[in-house]
């Protein structure tokens, strides 16, 4: 027997549908997620959109930045991930240097995530620069959410992690950005740590939905990232995380107790081994 939420829908969650969410003005759910047996349980708990990030070049292989992350890596860790969703929307991020360069060359690494990978969706950080490639991979038939706000693959360009657009130049510029995302053809765009009256304005003035990470309520939905919500990274803590589990010290003590058992000898224990 399945498990169904008030409101969730039991049929595959398409681009569409989250567009029909924000209509219907049902939030949307967002975590990010890297392997197969993290998007299985993910999926099975009711997720709708699953976001394979160039985060784990953080989370997964321990840099500083999403810098390092390659197209190769973002495949690997997105087919990863389709093979363990049912019901949940895929969005895989496009790394730093993917589609900078020409319109030609994202069209092609677009198209890889969607061909090699499985992806459902592509994502890509930044604005007005961006907006013909977005154009030009959607009209190829390639869904493109967008990114805003503090995009983390422009870092040492920002020198900061702080929150941006508070000056109502860049917050103007930011409007117009969503604006000309959406005109491109972008069925989505993430707000990522920008003032919450900012990102309720931008989410009135679009028509797509905008998902929310340390931008308020007023966007159409939230995400985080699944490490950090569940508490397995205790190294990260901004005002905008809500740590929901605390795995970090459910895995220590379970690991020391392990690691107990095995050195006193009582693991395995008589029913744990084979005649």
């Amino acid at each position: 027997m399945s498990t169904r939420f008030p409101g969730q829908s039991a049929s595959k969650v398409t681009t569409r549908t989250i567009v029909e969410m924000k209509q219907a003005g049902e939030k949307i759910s967002m975590l990010t997620a890297y392997d197969f047996t993290m998007a299985k349980i993910l999926d099975q708990a009711g997720i709708d959109v699953l976001l394979v990030g160039d985060s784990a070049s953080n989370v997964m292989a321990g840099h500083d930045t999403t810098i390092p992350m390659t197209l190769d890596q973002m495949i690997y860790h997105t087919a990863s991930v389709v093979r363990g969703v049912n019901r949940a929307l895929v969005i895989a991020d496009m790394p730093f240097m993917s589609y900078q360069v020409t319109g030609r060359e994202a069209l092609r690494n677009a198209g890889r995530l969607m061909k090699e990978a499985g992806a459902h969706a592509v994502k890509l950080e930044g604005g007005q620069s961006i907006t013909e490639t977005v154009k030009r991979i959607v009209e190829a038939g390639i869904p493109v959410m967008g990114h805003l706000g503090l995009t983390p693959q422009s870092i040492y360009q920002f020198g900061t992690y702080k929150v941006r657009a508070k000056e109502q130049a860049e917050a103007d510029r930011l409007l117009d950005d969503a604006k000309r995302l959406e005109q491109a053809g972008a069925f989505a765009i993430v707000l990522e740590k920008i003032p919450a009256k900012l990102a309720e304005t931008v989410t009135s003035s679009v028509g797509i939905p905008t998902i929310g990470i340390g931008a308020g309520t007023g966007c159409d939905g939230q995400v985080l990232v699944v490490h950090d919500m569940l508490g397995l990274n205790h190294g990260f803590s901004p005002r905008f995380l809500r740590r929901y589990a605390d795995l970090h010290e459910i895995m220590t003590g379970a690991v020391k107790q392990y690691v107990a058992d095995v050195k006193n000898l009582d693991f395995p224990n008589d029913q744990e081994h084979y005649e």
